[in-house]
């Protein structure tokens, strides 16, 4: 079947079932196209909770559709594919208990710990975070949540991604280590859970160094997941929502080459913009879902079997909601 096909059902039965339909930027076009919001994490949960009608698909990881079912419980949550992040996935709520207790070994106390989790992260590890008075925090926020955390005289532990604690700390001149690497954790202001997006990890300093000897006056525009060595020579580090709204607000005649997911830079503009990277850098887990999978969702729906619903248990959906919440409140 065509995709223009499968997109003439999947909005005709969109229409016929009072379904909304939310995409990530990350998502394929054909995938984003048919979408009736599409944004970043934040701003996809955000929506998702507060759009009125009852069911909801959602087009991204498995995360983000735990986001909205911890902000909205009533509402009937679907994925079309329950892809993992691959960062989410690095860290479990026994993996986190295990560092908590790690630091205690090494002299720090459970409650001298302020633990803030990256969004990118599922509802256990929310919840636990939650549980010892923690925050979640985006990429675009991250800076004001850790400044707000560091308040409580505590010790930062940053789960999962090592490269945006560190890239934030570096930007307050605050001192970070990750877990493992052999500095001592008391020395640390903020101290990095070990983890990492694979896409991200793709970009190096030799690429931007091959852009900027190729186009002297281009602009190195990159995603605070990526090394920190990387958005050190970078014109601007920014979040997937920021990065668009830099890069819309050029002349259409600046180049400017982009460190991220490539369905993102693809279409962000006609010409000038550029992949920072010598290989196509595409997220296989947000590249898992396809219209296919849209349409069967939304069949799925009409004869009452709701396919890869989002289920959270209570206990865990309200602790995670406190975490979310000191964000929000923020």
């Amino acid at each position: 079947m065509s995709n223009n096909t499968l997109k003439e059902e999947i909005l005709k039965l969109k229409e016929e079932l009072d379904v909304t339909i939310v995409a990530h930027f990350y998502q394929k076009d054909e995938v984003f196209n048919i979408a009736d919001f599409t944004g970043d994490s934040l701003e996809l949960a955000k929506f998702a909770a507060s759009d009125s009608k009852p069911n909801l698909i959602f087009c991204g990881v498995g995360f983000m559709g735990q986001s909205v079912k911890i902000l909205d419980p009533n509402k009937k949550v679907l994925m079309p594919r329950i892809a993992c992040c691959a960062m989410a996935k690095m860290i479990d709520e026994d993996y986190y208990n295990q560092n908590v207790e790690n630091l205690e070994k090494s002299g720090i106390k459970k409650e001298d710990i302020m633990p803030v989790t990256y969004i990118n992260s599922s509802a256990e590890v929310k919840a636990a975070v939650g549980k010892m008075g923690g925050y979640v925090c985006t990429s675009s926020n991250a800076k004001l949540i850790i400044t707000k955390a560091l308040k409580s005289g505590k010790k930062i532990l940053f789960v999962p991604d090592r490269c945006l604690g560190q890239n934030i700390a570096i930007d307050m001149g605050l001192k970070s280590c990750v877990v493992g690497d052999g500095s001592d954790p008391k020395d640390a202001d903020i101290i990095c859970y070990n983890g990492f997006c694979s896409v991200h990890q793709l970009f190096e300093v030799e690429d931007i160094e091959f852009y900027k000897e190729k186009y002297p006056d281009i602009l190195v525009v990159t995603h605070p997941e990526c090394k920190p060595e990387v958005c050190e020579k970078s014109d601007f580090v920014g979040s997937t929502s920021q990065i668009i709204k830099y890069i819309k607000e050029l002349s259409i005649e600046q180049k400017v080459v982009v460190g991220t997911e490539y369905n993102m830079v693809n279409r962000l503009r006609e010409k000038n913009t550029y992949v920072l990277s010598s290989t196509k850098p595409e997220c296989p887990t947000m590249n898992e879902t396809r219209l296919e999978d849209v349409r069967d969702t939304l069949l799925s729906i009409k004869d009452g079997s709701y396919i890869n619903e989002i289920t959270i248990s209570e206990d865990t959906r309200k602790y995670a909601f406190e975490a979310l919440n000191r964000m929000f409140e923020l």
